[in-house]
């Protein structure tokens, strides 16, 4: 199936809609389709791509309103359209609901608007998404480990494997199509950004989708993959993690680690700067005093990687 932006049917009323290249905010959602009823996993990062998603979904949904919406986690690539779907049931872990309201849309906004350096950082990774006039739509229903629902005659499973990419990430398995929508446990042709840790939970998230009864993988960046695409995220975070602890057993500082670290084969990935958070993760997993910059010395950092020759 082609990598192109819009609506795919992976299966029997399984759609996953994709926003190419993947990078950052350009986020994946899916459509479970059931009798009479369906279900959305995630919204889109502003109001209007989450618009022209669910136009595109309008002639499937006609006879089978969208009446749930799971969010996969708290970034606002998944989250921040949710206001579009007014009346539907938002489902989401309770880590997930607590953190969602830690980055508000209004301050992307501002970090998109401010003057100078910071500004011009902020748009270089986020300024093609409009963050003004966007309220949060918080879950309303919460669930902690796993969660079942019915969508017209299909059952659906939630399952909490975070804290890993977010505080709260979640896994949608669709038993009867053979389909796990991942979230960001997933990045395709990208680079996994490990905001929270620690990295053994997301390579065991990886080990369970490669253990699960699933042919239909929809990442939450990227194209469509297989279980030989869970296996290269779980080997990148497995070097990241190993590197990182050897560093770190040196008395080598994160930030030095990050720029000391050769990606190797991993280096073809799109935004590999993000290896210097996933270091800096490592280390705060590995000692609790660690303390880590601030997301805009983040940004900063990821950026500074990607402008070195590699």
């Amino acid at each position: 199936m082609s990598y192109s932006l819009g609506l795919h049917e992976v299966a029997e009323g399984i759609h996953a809609y994709l926003q190419p290249d993947g990078g950052w905010g350009w986020s994946n959602a899916g459509l479970v389709v059931g009798d009479g009823t369906s279900l959305l996993i995630d919204t889109l990062f502003d109001l209007r791509l989450t618009q022209n998603m669910l136009d595109a979904m309008a002639p499937v949904v006609a006879a089978a309103p969208i009446d749930t919406v799971v969010n996969t986690h708290a970034n606002g690539d998944h989250c921040y359209g949710n206001q579009l779907m007014k009346g539907a049931e938002i489902i989401a872990s309770t880590a997930t609901a607590h953190e969602m309201s830690e980055v508000p849309p209004s301050m992307l906004a501002a970090l998109n608007n401010a003057p100078g350096e910071v500004g011009d950082l902020f748009r270089h990774f986020f300024g093609e998404f409009e963050f003004e006039g966007i309220e949060l739509a918080l879950p309303t229903r919460t669930f902690d480990g796993r969660f079942e629902c019915e969508v017209g005659g299909r059952v659906v499973e939630l399952v909490e494997v975070g804290p890993a990419h977010t505080q709260g990430d979640t896994l949608v398995f669709v038993p009867d199509a053979k389909t796990v929508f991942t979230g960001d446990i997933l990045f395709i042709g990208g680079t996994p950004v490990v905001w929270v840790g620690p990295l053994d939970n997301w390579i065991a998230a990886c080990d369970l989708i490669c253990a699960s009864d699933v042919d239909h993988i929809i990442p939450g960046h990227g194209p469509l993959t297989d279980k030989a695409g869970v296996v290269a995220i779980r080997d990148y975070l497995q070097f990241v993690n190993s590197e990182a602890t050897e560093r770190f057993d040196s008395g080598m500082d994160a930030w030095d680690a990050a720029r000391d670290i050769a990606l190797n084969g991993f280096s073809s990935w799109g935004e590999f700067g993000r290896l210097a958070v996933n270091v800096d993760t490592v280390y705060r997993s590995l000692d609790r005093t660690h303390k880590s910059p601030d997301v805009v010395t983040q940004f900063k950092r990821m950026f500074a990687l990607e402008q070195r020759p590699h």
